[in-house]
């Protein structure tokens, strides 16, 4: 039987002896709800509204805990904030469209980005290991507002 996130997360905080707060708890849930990417400080505006005894370093230590726990990956996507995303087992590869205007990110899965990509490898004698794709521009929504 699959383990859920907050039992999991209970498991490594155990590893390092440590608690799973009631905080921690709230936190972690929240972040499993939100889709996508999100930022400290939006998990921090969405759990302030109801549970406002939490910080926001709180919120910040529990996503770095997250992270290295393998439940979410971090990245930065040029802006100054790091957003956290929930790392599926099943999640499939996945790339990125950032919008410069408003800070939209779109993920995408294109088979025929994956293939080149491979080629590209091969012909330089290469293995990847991991990659990123990030490609930076306007979105939909930013250039009708023009």
């Amino acid at each position: 039987m699959k383990k859920s996130f907050i039992q999991q997360f209970e498991d490594y905080l155990r590893s390092k002896n440590l608690r799973l707060t009631d905080q921690r708890r709230v936190i972690v849930k929240a972040f499993f709800r939100k889709k996508g990417h999100v930022s400290a400080e939006e998990l921090y505006r969405y759990i302030h509204k109801t549970t406002p005894s939490i910080g926001f370093a709180t919120v910040y230590r529990t996503l770095k805990i997250l992270a290295e726990a393998g439940l979410a990956s971090g990245k930065n996507f040029g802006d100054g904030y790091v957003r956290f995303e929930c790392c599926h087992v099943s999640k499939e590869h996945h790339d990125h469209l950032v919008c410069n205007r408003c800070g939209k990110i779109v993920e995408f899965v294109n088979s025929h980005i994956e293939k080149m990509q491979e080629s590209v490898a091969k012909e330089h004698g290469f293995t990847i290991q991991d990659h990123t794709l990030d490609i930076y521009g306007i979105c939909r929504e930013c250039n009708a507002r023009k």
